[in-house]
């Protein structure tokens, strides 16, 4: 039976694979972990604000998309914002936005929801304080913010907020549904073509699994790191 596989087509494809599928892979995740994580921010300030009202708007969109699976969202996403921004602006057509720019917002809008609870109990995790003794020394909340409480919850939450990053990179094979060509969806026409259905799945597994691994791995080492520096 293995006799049957002919795995030289995988040689064959490489450049394409990697230079075109992975490349695509690696910058959708590398663009949509810095927005999805300075929307997060923003949520998760928002959840923590006394303002009223704004706490529970914040609360509901993380539920919301929590609750919701990623390619329903880039489904919507895709067909229906067009439609609603031709009913804004009063266009007598529907505004279209383009295959990479409605999976990269949807990707930033899905994550930021994730990323907003990794931040939250960041934030929460710094002692209250030190958030008085930065207003006690003129500071407004804002400066207290940016000076005091966040640099130390991007330090504290930073190996979640990359394990979050290794998850982002793997949902970003689900932009075939929107005809993009990452890493899984190069594999995909290169099995197609060249009828190698099986040889191809098995490599890219073998690509993600490396990949993911090694991530974790490293992860995990940074992890220990900042508890034994903490």
């Amino acid at each position: 039976m293995l006799s049957n596989f002919d795995f030289n087509v995988i040689l064959s494809s490489l450049p394409y694979l990697f230079g075109q599928g992975m490349v695509f892979t690696v910058t959708l995740t590398a663009m949509a972990a810095v927005g999805g994580v300075v929307i997060g921010t923003l949520l998760a300030m928002a959840r923590l604000s006394s303002v009223p009202g704004l706490s529970h708007v914040a609360k509901g969109y993380v539920e919301l998309c929590r609750s919701l699976p990623l390619v329903l969202v880039i489904f919507w996403f895709y067909f229906l914002v067009p439609y609603i921004g031709a009913y804004v602006t009063g266009a007598s057509t529907p505004i279209q936005v383009g295959a990479f720019p409605s999976a990269l917002i949807t990707f930033m809008a899905f994550e930021a929801a994730y990323f907003s609870e990794i931040m939250r109990a960041g934030i929460q995790s710094i002692p209250k304080g030190q958030t008085g003794a930065a207003l006690a020394l003129g500071m407004n909340y804002w400066q207290t913010m940016a000076n005091v409480v966040l640099p130390q919850a991007f330090r504290n939450m930073l190996p979640l907020l990359l394990t979050q990053t290794v998850v982002l990179f793997q949902d970003t094979s689900l932009v075939y549904v929107l005809s993009l060509t990452d890493f899984m969806g190069a594999a995909s026409k290169v099995a197609q073509r060249d009828g190698r259905l099986v040889e191809m799945y098995i490599f890219a597994a073998i690509v993600y699994f490396v990949i993911c691994f090694t991530a974790s791995f490293l992860v995990r080492r940074l992890q220990r790191r900042v508890a034994i520096i903490r």
